[in-house]
């Protein structure tokens, strides 16, 4: 069974776009206080103690060949689309099985304490993504520094790709690992984004939470429509948790 990527070009007449928010407000700031975490999409795996280190480099041009691309212009960059899988030796009409198209919206990152929720609004999920504390240890009124994100869970889209841009220039780090199923902690690094830029990722690569460095931030995403997800536990399936580090790359 072979399976075909279209690549959808958001091109200039979508330069102008205004993010639209569920309730059809204006692009703006989510409150936190209007954020329920009881409707997070997964309830965290916990009661572990161990931590899978992952190395951090500057996200570039070329070392993030395979994995995916700096961003620079978000309305313009193309997200790539993959056609629906044949079931059988019939294959799938041309120009069929990929027209879902894109999704697009804000996506929303806060640090409370210790603890790292977000809203995606492109799909409507909210998230429990991270901690800085193992998370029997987390005080959500913590205003200590935060030097490490402990990461429970990474998924992959083999719908299509995925574009996360900071729309006020925050600098982010999230771990990635190329495809395959039989993924373990020891094959994700962590990529860091400063200067502005966002980041694309292609289909089918593994990406933990888009982690920002500030407590609040705010991104564009835009992503393929039908957001099929295939999950790794890693508390459950490796007993730990990927460790991401949140200060500068070193040299």
């Amino acid at each position: 069974m072979s399976t075909q990527t279209t690549v959808i070009e958001t091109g200039a007449a979508m330069a102008e776009h205004t993010l639209r928010l569920p309730n059809g407000q204006p692009d703006g700031d989510i409150k936190m206080n209007n954020f329920d975490p009881d409707e997070i999409a997964y309830i965290p795996t916990t009661g572990v103690r161990k931590v899978f280190e992952t190395p951090l480099v500057q996200a570039t041009t070329e070392n993030l060949k395979g994995y995916g691309q700096i961003v620079e212009a978000p309305d313009t960059h193309p997200i790539e689309i993959v056609q629906w899988p044949a079931q059988g030796w019939r294959p799938v009409d041309p120009h069929s099985g990929d027209q879902g198209g894109i999704t697009e919206g804000l996506f929303e990152f806060w640090w409370k304490g210790d603890v790292l929720y977000a809203r995606n609004n492109a799909v409507g999920d909210s998230y429990l993504f991270a901690w800085s504390q193992f998370p029997e240890e987390v005080s959500k009124d913590s205003d200590k520094p935060r030097e490490r994100a402990l990461i429970w869970r990474a998924n992959y889209h083999p719908d299509g790709g995925q574009l996360f841009y900071p729309l006020n220039g925050q600098s982010f780090v999230i771990p990635l690992a190329l495809p395959g199923d039989d993924v373990t902690p020891e094959k994700f690094v962590t990529f860091r984004c400063d200067g502005g830029k966002g980041l694309y990722i292609h289909p089918n690569i593994w990406h933990g939470a888009v982690v920002p460095i500030e407590g609040h931030s705010r991104f564009l995403d835009k992503q393929g429509r039908v957001h099929a997800r295939v999950s790794v536990d890693f508390a459950k399936e490796f007993g730990g948790y990927l460790s991401v580090p949140l200060h500068p790359v070193e040299g």
